[in-house]
């Protein structure tokens, strides 16, 4: 079941092991007709998902419906997966920080969209689209954070959880407030808040709604750390300086570091422990391999 689940990887001419980035958890055996809920998400507009590419190899996803509190309108859902698909062709990409526009971060779902797309079967066709968006959002070959600025509330909360690290900035918030609005998490949120957690931790925040302000995250390890400013423009800047150590190196090094973390976390031991032979066998040799070599590199 887990090599059916996770198709992520193939084999291609070299015998080496190549993201298969475009998997999808559901199709139409699943029931979930991917051009149908697109038609009906488009009905739904406002707002932009906006992308910037930095020379560092660290970009910027930026959710800009401030109007809202940054919630996803329909076509704010398509807008994500174009720029995920984006995000796992860039070459020399490295790094992203997911952010939300006007100093909030987001507050999950456009309740008018949500009013329309009330049928059982129009909800199942959202949730498996985000699901499919967060989950390749999550296995982006790119160290990911989270920054929180203002509130992430019920999706925006879930949609922390599909990045590597959360910062968060004095006077933010993580809610899950799924509770509250008669439903459970439904874009993936409550399976990898118990990956990031343990079940017991993740069972009080859902059940009870918790308000978590940065100190109690980072308490729990939910938050990785709590930035010193509030201003919007300088907590980006300050995001930025906090991921930077992490992206030091060439890309395809650290594109192969996510890899294996990926697969460590995803797959069953033997299957992970094959894979990472795989994306070893494509850095070892490789130009960054042999400079290290050639310089002597020591560690101090």
């Amino acid at each position: 079941m887990t090599i059916l689940l996770w198709k992520s990887f193939r084999r291609i001419t070299n015998g080496r092991l190549l993201p298969q980035r475009t998997m999808s958890l559901y199709s139409s055996n699943h029931g979930f007709q991917e051009d149908e809920i697109k038609k009906k998400l488009k009905q739904f507009s406002g707002g932009s998902v906006e992308l910037s590419k930095e020379d560092d190899g660290i970009g910027t996803l930026t959710l800009n419906n401030p109007k809202l509190m940054n919630a996803f309108t329909g076509t704010m859902m398509i807008e994500l997966l174009e720029r995920v698909s984006e995000l796992e062709n860039w070459k020399d990409g490295k790094g992203l920080i997911i952010r939300g526009a006007g100093n909030t971060f987001c507050s999950g779902s456009d309740l008018n969209a949500v009013r329309e797309l009330s049928s059982p079967q129009d909800g199942m066709n959202m949730c498996m689209f985000m699901q499919n968006t967060l989950t390749r959002l999550m296995r982006l070959p790119l160290i990911t954070v989270a920054l929180v600025q203002g509130k992430a509330l019920g999706g925006g909360a879930e949609l922390t959880t599909a990045c590597d690290f959360r910062l968060m900035i004095p006077e933010s918030e993580i809610r899950f407030v799924h509770k509250q609005m008669g439903l459970v998490p439904g874009w993936g949120g409550a399976a990898r808040l118990i990956q990031i957690l343990g079940s017991s931790p993740a069972l009080k925040l859902l059940s009870g709604a918790v308000k978590l302000d940065p100190e109690s995250a980072f308490r729990i390890g939910l938050a990785e750390a709590i930035l010193p400013s509030s201003d919007e423009r300088e907590s980006l800047e300050e995001a930025h300086t906090w991921l930077k150590p992490y992206t030091k190196g060439p890309a395809e090094v650290i594109q192969a570091v996510k890899k294996v973390v990926s697969a460590g976390r995803e797959l069953q031991l033997d299957v992970a422990l094959r894979t990472e032979k795989e994306i070893f066998g494509t850095v070892w040799g490789g130009p960054a391999n042999l400079q290290a070599l050639a310089q002597r590199t020591k560690h101090k």
